[in-house]
């Protein structure tokens, strides 16, 4: 018979063993970072109403808060659930949709985009006789047309067309939208460039773009607070966040109309805007992406036009602020009385996404201090490299 003691000591290495690996197994808790973010004083000091944000690490949602509220006439509190417009953050889904829709082989996206358009076509001009510009370079602002943004309409105004959207007939613009420069040769923010990007899907396809969007993003992906339906519109979300001017007001009806859908019109929580993000990064490593393709992830978050050196741009993407020696890929989005912004890791499935609904003297000192904190607090900090890229032939000619 074997010795007792030698028996009862086995037990206590085994349960010891099994103890560690459990506390070695254990989550971290991030509840940490709203003591550390205090939000709610941030809100007070700024006049903002609301505030969401989300935290992403190792492509898993670790951290969400919501601080405020949706408008403050009625003082109902924002939750997870609560959409916000969020501006151009709807540029890089609307290009992502058609990187989808070209991979299933319904478009393609290295042909002329004016072949396309049925209900209106490219106005003529010098720089274009010879060089149509394609899908990709309205994706990244280098197709060269005008109109760069759009104010937003409420209830009881007049809803244009997009059609009267780019022959300039609507109240920011009295003529119609034209090109600046021979598409390819350089960079002009765009949002009438994604306006026809909008009017060539649906003539197309003969769907909205809330319904492409939905059928084949939104829905697959289990967004259920994600739409690029707008609010005089069937279907439109009921949980969402009003804007709010600089002093604090609900503006008009507080819920802001975008025909140009493509460029400015998503509402969307960064739960979802997280999901996304994480889908994205999980198809870069091609593993557990369920909806977006290896093939399709790097497509639209490689640089293919720089700009001011911060590192460029992607297909409605842009590129690496360099932020703890990550490459990002991001985008801002910001419209009268609400904006926000996603920041997401390349590899290593990290991110941040912020949504505010506030004017920017009041949003951007609240978000500004969010990124900066949570950055510092998470210690994502990738070893540094002395490697030198490249630039590719055909960013190095233009």
């Amino acid at each position: 018979m074997k010795n007792p003691f030698y028996l009862l000591l086995f037990l206590v290495t085994i349960s010891s063993g099994q103890t560690n690996n459990k506390s070695l197994t254990k989550k971290r808790d991030y509840s940490f970072l709203t003591d550390t973010l205090n939000i709610d004083k941030q809100l007070e000091k700024h006049k903002l109403a609301g505030f969401s944000v989300v935290v992403f690490e190792n492509y898993e949602i670790v951290y969400s808060k919501q601080f405020g509220v949706k408008s403050v006439n009625s003082k109902e509190k924002i939750d997870e659930n609560t959409a916000f417009s969020t501006a151009s953050i709807s540029k890089p889904i609307t290009a992502l949709l058609c990187f989808i829709l070209e991979e299933k082989g319904l478009i393609n996206l290295d042909e002329p985009i004016d072949n396309y358009l049925k209900r209106w076509h490219l106005p003529k001009s010098k720089f274009t006789q010879n060089n149509s510009p394609t899908w990709k370079q309205f994706f990244n602002h280098t197709a060269g047309t005008s109109q760069g943004g759009f104010a937003d309409y409420y209830e009881g105004d007049t809803i244009p067309t997009i059609k009267q959207s780019l022959l300039g007939q609507i109240p920011r613009y009295d003529k119609k939208i034209e090109f600046l420069f021979t598409p390819g040769t350089s960079f002009e923010y765009s949002g009438g460039g994604y306006t026809i990007i909008q009017m060539a899907l649906e003539d197309t396809l003969k769907k909205s773009i809330a319904e492409l969007a939905e059928e084949h993003i939104f829905g697959p992906l289990g967004l259920k607070n994600t739409t690029m339906i707008q609010p005089n519109e069937n279907g439109f979300l009921t949980n969402v966040a009003l804007v709010h001017d600089k002093d604090g007001k609900v503006i008009k009806t507080g819920l802001p109309i975008t025909p140009q859908v493509a460029a400015s019109g998503m509402w969307s929580t960064p739960t979802d805007l997280a999901k996304l993000a994480i889908e994205i990064q999980n198809a870069l490593r091609n593993k557990n992406n369920k909806v977006i393709s290896n093939t399709v992830a790097k497509e639209v978050t490689a640089v293919t036009a720089l700009k001011n050196a911060v590192g460029g741009w992607g297909y409605g993407w842009q590129k690496s602020f360099g932020y703890n020696n990550y490459d990002w890929f991001s985008c801002n989005g910001s419209n009268t009385g609400v904006g926000g912004n996603i920041l997401a890791t390349m590899t290593d499935g990290n991110g941040l996404i912020y949504l505010a609904n506030g004017e920017k003297p009041n949003r951007f000192p609240v978000m500004n201090y969010t990124r900066n904190k949570i950055l510092k607090v998470m210690d994502w900090n990738k070893a540094s490299t002395d490697d030198i890229q490249e630039i590719p032939a055909s960013l190095k000619k233009n």
